[in-house]
């Protein structure tokens, strides 16, 4: 057993601040890289989930959107295609899909014991959820990558402006984050697997039918309308069809509302991840 002179500097972790025994920024920015490429290796070693979340918006986009852009029964903005009109929004809603059930992940990691173990290192909670929120929305991108090819495929003229798309990879990643620390939220109430699932089912859908995504918001009832505006899932939606298809829209009041729900909800999941890992 060692002992330590009176006197000596005690011991601290390689990336943390000797003087002061916190954590700077840059060092918080460097676990949080840590956590995501934990995640994308995690990625890496498993790629089924990629191909089996890519049926559903392909199905999406090939069905449903063929069938409603042939009968023209919604009536879009712009003269545009109805399947232009809906890609960026099964773009959005996949996205929504992966990073809805996340919380799953973090309650695997409590049962076993992984989170325990970070609990008790020098990283801040919110740089424990925010890492894993931005893990969220790179597995998000590769989805939406995806859908923009099969789009493309399907003959809808999307954006091929570098930084647009750069933007469109951004909007998807605070997206995913505030969903994923939603998840995480749900995760520390529920406190297991199955109910979180169950209460994950039961909002994914309402969230993205009262959401923008299918159809403009000018066609819906004045109740939904209302829901609609406070759901971040129509910002996310209204970003991506500016940046894809140029159709227009307010997008720096969409962007600072996908910012400010990603951060609110960091907070909100930083607060309740010490009740999960009891």
């Amino acid at each position: 057993m060692t002992s330590v002179a009176p006197g000596a500097p005690r011991a601290v972790w390689a990336d943390q601040d000797p003087r002061s025994g916190r954590v700077t920024i840059r060092q918080l920015l460097s676990r949080m890289g840590t956590l995501c490429w934990v995640e994308l290796r995690k990625l890496r070693h498993d790629r089924t989930e990629l191909y089996t979340r890519a049926i559903q918006p392909a199905l999406w986009l090939l069905i449903f959107g063929e069938t409603f852009n042939r009968i023209h029964a919604i009536r879009t903005p712009h003269g545009i295609s109805y399947l232009a009109y809906l890609a960026p929004g099964i773009l959005a809603q996949s996205a929504l899909f992966v990073a809805i059930f996340y919380g799953i992940q973090i309650i695997w990691e409590r049962d076993a014991g992984v989170l325990t173990k970070l609990m008790v290192t020098p990283t801040p909670r919110s740089a424990l959820i925010t890492g894993k929120a931005f893990a969220a929305g790179v597995r998000s991108i590769v989805q939406a990558a995806v859908v923009v090819v099969l789009a493309a495929i399907l003959g809808v003229s999307l954006t091929h402006n570098p930084l647009k798309l750069l933007a469109t990879a951004c909007v998807v990643v605070l997206g995913s984050a505030f969903f994923s620390c939603l998840s995480m939220s749900i995760a520390g109430i529920a406190l297991n697997r199955d109910r979180l699932m169950g209460i994950g089912q039961a909002i994914t859908m309402p969230l993205f039918f009262s959401s923008n995504a299918l159809y403009p918001t000018a066609l819906m009832p004045g109740w939904l309308q209302a829901i609609s505006r406070v759901n971040p899932l129509s910002y996310e939606v209204d970003a991506l069809r500016n940046l894809l298809i140029g159709i227009p829209t307010n997008l720096a009041l969409d962007i600072a509302v996908l910012i400010g729900s990603a951060i609110l909800a960091i907070i909100v999941a930083s607060a309740l991840l010490p009740r999960l890992a009891k």
